[in-house]
């Protein structure tokens, strides 16, 4: 017999759960979200169903994480890819509504209590890229990419963008996510409508901080209060500032960056340009202010700082991963808020459950970096598994537990080279998009690798004194100080004479410093000294501010120095 015409029969043995619940599952990731954890928040969300149905609560939850694994198809085709595995068993054969009326049964709550039992940092502090002395680096930022429907409901709560030419074609959705930078997974995340702002979505997470951690944000996190707010956890800042800001100089380090003060804060400021070679022999240039409360300059040196914040930068990678590969880009599916929640929980929910997965496969080889493994590469074998019902409970082999897997094999086997110094333009395709401009640096179009890299650190300079003006006594002053007696009429006739001898100026900062230390706005000071036009006068303060006579807490706020 030709041995080309040989056959051979494999069977294997798959383990699910009983009756109607055998369809709950996820394939290999089932055991990071096993049933006793799905029952669980079920019943602390008051979501188990009151009587057995062909489709419990527990399938209802994976199901619609099942349905984040599977984005562009529609919910019979996802009920097939979990049941294409059970050949032989007895499962329900539901209908499309009652895969919908499913969902709207269990709700969003489950989906995010479950989120919230997963999240947090995954890898130990020695794996490589997650710590730096001893600190976990963790990230803050946005992503408003998120399109939902444009449906009626969607519209209401979440609105709509204006681009520079039209109208946003879809409502967008903000995400606001604290990650892990050296696994790139979450430790918290919040959503909602976009115009709430950045800021105020991260004010939510600072729940999640410790004071192991350090903290990296870029210019959108520079307010002082929200400063405050993060080094009132405990946790160190490393946070890169807008260059119009001018902190005070209070002493000068050895290795050029200096302490200041910086929303009551004793700080650190890094004013560097960062000087690029690339392999073409060109050469650019960017600015960096960077502010962190490390203030010992000999255990923190500042080239290590600045190096050290590119490190933020992973946070965009988590967002490429869910964005574009977990989620295809599309459209979410939900009609109405409700869903959209549950639709996103359930997105977080997986992948942090594949972070998981790969960083408990990357550990198993001392010395890797997390970053070498791909998701892409854990995604697709996920699905694969779901498809097959393979390895739902853990394989033993002669009493041993395989805690490696198939997607840990797959990630080790698929590990991404050691990554490589590159440098490209950032540049919105998109020529409505409000961010669609024309950059004017020497940036490449596409990525090119970079030979060398420098700092060049400038020295601080010190602000210049603020005037301190004599003692005054004028028609400002006098309901701010309680001594001073009732001026005669001949007195209140010269007035206007000598409020224009002693000058604007003056009576400023004779305002403000009845009161030290108070925070004082542009407008409510021009309105205490009768200024008639406040928008030249809320001017006029910028420039003394910039001159160093007085000091710029916030948006038209401001103090003496």
């Amino acid at each position: 017999m030709n041995c080309q015409s040989a056959t051979t029969t494999v069977t294997r043995a798959i383990t699910v759960a009983d009756g109607i619940y055998a369809p709950g599952h996820l394939g290999e990731l089932t055991q990071h979200v096993p049933f006793e954890m799905v029952d669980a928040v079920l019943a602390d969300t008051r979501t188990v169903q009151r009587r057995l149905r062909d489709l419990p609560s527990r399938v209802g939850v994976y199901f619609t994480l099942a349905l984040g694994l599977f984005p562009r198809m529609g919910y019979l085709r996802v009920w097939d890819k979990l049941v294409a595995g059970l050949h032989g068993l007895a499962v329900p054969t539901p209908s499309d509504k009652a895969l919908r009326d499913l969902r709207r049964r269990i709700g969003s709550a489950p989906l995010k209590a479950l989120f919230e039992v997963l999240a947090g940092p995954i890898a130990q502090p020695h794996t490589p890229g997650v710590c730096y002395r001893r600190r976990r680096t963790v990230a803050f930022d946005g992503c408003s990419s998120l399109k939902v429907p444009d449906t009626t409901r969607n519209r209401d709560h979440y609105g709509r963008a204006c681009y520079r030419q039209a109208w946003a074609g879809y409502p967008m959705l903000m995400l606001m996510t604290l990650v892990e930078t050296g696994t790139r997974a979450l430790i918290g995340a919040t959503f909602g409508a976009p115009a709430a702002g950045e800021s105020t979505y991260a004010l939510r997470l600072l729940q999640h901080l410790r004071s192991d951690m350090l903290v990296l944000a870029d210019r959108a996190f520079d307010a002082d209060a929200f400063l405050r707010e993060v080094t009132a956890t405990g946790a160190q800042l490393l946070v890169r500032i807008r260059t119009s800001r001018r902190p005070p100089v209070l002493a000068q380090l050895s290795d050029g960056s200096f302490l200041s003060v910086l929303a009551g804060l004793k700080v650190r400021i890094i004013d560097a340009d960062v000087i690029v070679t690339l392999a073409d022999g060109r050469r650019v240039q960017g600015r960096y202010r960077l502010v962190t409360t490390l203030t010992d300059h000999r255990t923190d040196p500042a080239e290590q700082l600045i190096q050290l914040y590119h490190e933020r930068w992973e946070i965009e990678s988590a967002y490429l991963a869910l964005r574009h590969t977990l989620m295809t880009g599309a459209v979410l599916r939900s009609g109405d808020p409700a869903g959209i929640e549950q639709e996103m929980w359930a997105a977080l929910t997986l992948y942090q459950v594949l972070r998981r997965a790969m960083t408990d496969a990357v550990e198993t080889c001392p010395g890797t970096d997390p970053d070498r493994a791909c998701f892409t590469t854990a995604l697709q074998r996920a699905r694969e598994q779901v498809i097959t019902a393979h390895r739902i409970l853990p394989d033993t082999d002669d009493g041993a537990v395989d805690l490696l897997g198939g997607i840990g094999r797959a990630v080790l086997a698929g590990l991404l080279p050691a990554r490589r110094r590159r440098l490209s333009i950032r540049k919105v395709k998109s020529p409505i998009s409000r961010y669609h401009t024309h950059r004017t640096d020497d940036r490449p179009p596409g990525s090119v690798t970079i030979t060398s890299l420098c700092f060049l650190i400038h020295h601080g300079r010190t602000a210049p004194p603020a005037v301190q003006p004599r003692p005054l006594r004028s028609w400002a002053l006098d309901r701010h100080l309680a001594d001073t007696t009732r001026p005669t009429p001949a007195a209140r006739r010269d007035k206007p004479a000598a409020r224009a001898r002693i000058g604007r100026k003056q009576h400023v900062l004779a305002l403000m410093q009845t009161q030290l230390g108070r925070s004082w706005h542009a407008r409510e000071v021009g309105q205490l000294l009768g200024v008639p036009d406040l928008h030249s006068f809320c001017v006029q303060m910028a420039q003394w501010a910039r001159q160093g006579l007085i000091r710029k807490t916030g948006r038209g706020i401001y103090t003496l120095p």
